[in-house]
């Protein structure tokens, strides 16, 4: 059974920097590109990043440009968020999701995606 599993949330003030983790159980991530998105309390499910299978393309919403990093370690099948520089509009429960094939096809959207974890919640405040 596939199983993603997020971690890496909490509480951090405004300007800080958090490191969330997506580990995957039951199949190999080598044959999947991953999303990550994020749902904030009477908002959509957004998509914030995406990372090709072999890592090689990155996609990023405009909003969490030049300040969150996706990467991936196949070997370890996780995959990464950075973020840094972190404002309170970042607030939301993080979700990563798994999509076969080696791109990121369509990645901003939910049906794009087979997979998903149960989310973590990143909460940014003073």
């Amino acid at each position: 059974q596939l199983q993603l599993v997020e971690s890496g949330g909490g509480l951090v003030q405004p300007g800080g920097s958090l490191r969330l983790s997506c580990a995957a159980s039951g199949f190999t991530l080598d044959y999947y590109a991953i999303g990550w998105f994020r749902q904030a309390p009477g908002k959509e499910r957004e998509g914030v990043s995406c990372i090709s299978s072999s890592g090689g393309t990155t996609n990023y919403a405009d909003s969490v440009k030049g300040r969150f990093t996706i990467s991936r370690d196949n070997a370890k099948n996780t995959v990464y968020l950075q973020m840094n520089s972190l404002k309170p509009e970042d607030t939301a429960v993080y979700y990563c999701a798994a999509m076969y094939g080696s791109g990121c096809i369509w990645w901003g959207s939910r049906s794009s995606f087979s997979s998903w974890g149960q989310g973590t919640q990143v909460t940014v405040s003073s």
